[in-house]
Parts: structure tokens; sequence; C-alpha cells
């Protein structure tokens, strides 16, 4: 082989050994760079859930009524989960419906105390609860007039408290339609509401509005707003009675399964949102 075949073989093999080195540089920082971001996302998501995971976005809660319903029900959601850990360990190793009972009792009083907390909320601010900022995104997706709808709840319930007995069926069913018929009439009532209020403020100039009329339009719609609250109320009496009278329709081990399950289903959308909230932004 010629002096200039051997030179050009060598200045072949350099130049292959420097892209591999090139090749195994950038790799090595794309690794980096990965671990990096990775522990970025992991911090991201606990601050998420330090600052965001229960209350939701912040929102305008300067009414102290507000800060303390926000407070009391970041407190709840933590010992919810206290209760649901509670509630999967001791299906998980199937202690009895007397010890069971207790911790479904403890579960239903827990919801309990929820409703009345946010009957006080409505008193202080009801577009607050209406709006949802004391939940994560993702719930509020889910939201009507301030919660849950009994109806859609009870369908993701059923499944996991199957197989239910003949009677036990006709029973759910019979609470699913009645909801649903009441949940539509409140909504029918909303929107009156709603459609109302428009034209209360509507009424007369929008360019120029009159001084004395101004202030009695804003009196009759304050008047009205009471109505808002009205129905807030009714739709969380909605809510406690459909989960009141599942109670009673199902076995203590039964009713386990559904907190068990309802409280998974809410612990699912609030991490839902957390991950979200933590996802890249390039």
């Amino acid at each position: 082989m010629s002096d200039s075949k051997v030179l050009r073989r060598l200045a072949q093999n350099r130049e292959a050994a420097r892209k591999s080195r090139l090749r195994k540089k950038a790799y090595v920082q794309q690794l980096e760079s990965s671990r990096v971001r990775l522990n970025q996302l992991e911090q991201e998501l606990e601050r998420a859930r330090q600052q965001g995971s229960y209350a939701g976005s912040s929102g305008d809660n300067n009414h102290p009524g507000v800060a303390a319903y926000d407070m009391d029900y970041a407190r709840w959601v933590e010992e919810q989960n206290r209760q649901i850990s509670e509630l999967r360990s001791a299906l998980a190793v199937h202690v009895t419906d007397n010890e069971l009972r207790v911790l479904v009792d403890k579960g239903m009083a827990h919801y309990d105390e929820l409703f009345r907390l946010k009957g006080t909320a409505v008193k202080a601010d009801v577009f607050h609860i209406v709006s949802g900022m004391w939940k994560t995104p993702a719930e509020r997706c889910f939201m009507w007039m301030g919660g849950f709808r009994p109806s859609e709840l009870l369908k993701i319930l059923i499944p996991q408290i199957e197989p239910l007995t003949e009677q036990q069926l006709l029973a759910v069913c019979n609470l699913q339609q009645s909801s649903q018929q009441a949940e539509d009439a409140l909504s029918q009532g909303m929107e009156a509401l709603q459609q109302n209020l428009a034209d209360t403020l509507s009424t007369g100039s929008l360019g120029a509005p009159n001084v004395s009329n101004y202030v009695g339009q804003m009196a009759m719609a304050m008047g009205k707003l009471g109505t808002l609250e009205n129905f807030v109320r009714q739709a969380d009496n909605l809510r406690q009675q459909a989960l009141q009278q599942m109670h009673r329709i199902l076995t203590t081990r039964q009713a386990a399964r559904g907190l068990l399950a309802m409280g998974d289903y809410l612990s699912r959308l609030r991490a839902l949102s957390s991950l979200w909230i933590a996802r890249p932004q390039d």
C-alpha cells in the first residue's frame, strides 16, 4: 500500500474517531439534559401539589369567609386522603363489618362537614363556590352548580360496587333517574335566572346610563343573586341526599368500596391537574 493511501486511511480513521467522540459527547449531554429536566419536573410537580393541588387557582379570595373556606377545604381534602387510605387498608385485610361500618360512618360524616362548610361559604361569596376556584382545574371541568352532578357520580360508582341485588339495582336506577330530573329542573332555573339578570342589566341605554336607573338596576340585580344562592344550596342538598340514599341502599362493604372509588376518582382529577401544571412548557 502506498504512503498516500496509508495517510488517507489514517486521516479517515481519525475523522471517524472524532465524529464518534462528538456523538458520544452529544449523547452524554442529552442524557444529562434529560436528567436535569426530570428533576425540574419533579420539583414543579411537588410545588404544584403544595401550592395548588387542593385549592385550585388562587382567584379573588379577599373576603375573609372565602379565604377561611379555602383553608378549610384544603384541610378537608387532607383528611379525606387519610380516610381513604384507612378504608383501602381495611378492605385489603378484610376487617369485620362492624369495624368497617365505623369507617364508613366517619366518611359520610366527613362529606356532611363539607356541605356545612360550603353552606357558610355560599353566604360569604356564592360566585367563589360556583366558579370552583377552590378546586383544581381538572375538577372544575366537571363541576355543576358548585360541585359534582349526582347522576354522573352514580354512573362512576355503580361499576365499582357491583354485584348488586335486583332490589338494590332498582333502587339505584330510581335514584339516578330522580337525581337527573332534579338536576334538569335546577339547570333550567339557573338558565332562567341568567336570562333574567341579563335582561335586568341591559334595560335602557348601555352607552350613557342614567345614574338613578343604574342604581335601580344594580339593586334589582343584587336582589336576584339571592336566588343564585338558593340554587347552589339546593344543588348541595341534592348531592347530600344522593350520598345518604346510596348509603342506605348498599351494604356496609359496598358503601366502603363506593367511598373508596369516589375518593380515588377525585384524587385522580387533582393529580391530573398537578401533572398538567407541571408539564413542559417548551
